[in-house]
Parts: C-alpha cells; structure tokens; sequence
C-alpha cells in the first residue's frame, strides 16, 4: 500500500528575498566577458551570485499527522546573461 505525503514550505520574510534576488539579477554593470568571441555554438556567459541565509518551515503532512519543522540555512542564488540578454535567475541551491 503506498502512502500519500505532502511536503509543503513557507518561508519567512520572502519579499526580502525576493528583493534580493532581483537586485541580484538587475545587476547594472558587465564586466564584458558575455561578449567574448566563442568557438561555433558557444556562448559566453556572464554570472552573478550571491549566498544568503533562509529561514522558514518544513510541513510534513500525511493522513494522520502533521509535523512543522524550522529551519535556517544558507542558498546560492546564481544568475547568467547571454551578450543581449537581461541576467536571469538559473539556479538556486541549499548549502546544507
């Protein structure tokens, strides 16, 4: 019989993060390496990050019990550009 979990998380304080982020990604200065001459079907890429610490709750939930878990750690949030492009969130990873 295979049960059913649902995880589900919240995070505090997420229009600081999401201040953050887009600070990270509206970044104003290119130090030039995106418009580097690139062997055929190659790109230069610029990249941008940043590591800031998170904090928030894990739910666990399945048909008999819940569980809130807190949490703190530490995220990579690392943004890329292309030569024309706008930077862009590509990736974001936990450090724990």
């Amino acid at each position: 019989m295979k049960k059913s979990l649902n995880i589900s998380t919240a995070i505090d304080q997420p229009d600081l993060l999401e201040d953050m982020v887009e600070k990270l990604a509206g970044r104003r200065y290119d130090i030039g390496f995106g418009k580097e001459k690139m062997p055929l079907n190659f790109r230069a890429l610029e990249t941008s990050s940043t590591e800031t610490y998170l904090s928030g709750t894990i739910s666990f939930a399945d048909k008999d019990e819940n569980f809130n878990v807190p949490f703190i750690t530490s995220f990579l949030f690392t943004c890329i550009k292309g030569k024309n492009d706008e930077y862009k969130l590509t990736w974001a990873a936990s450090m724990s």
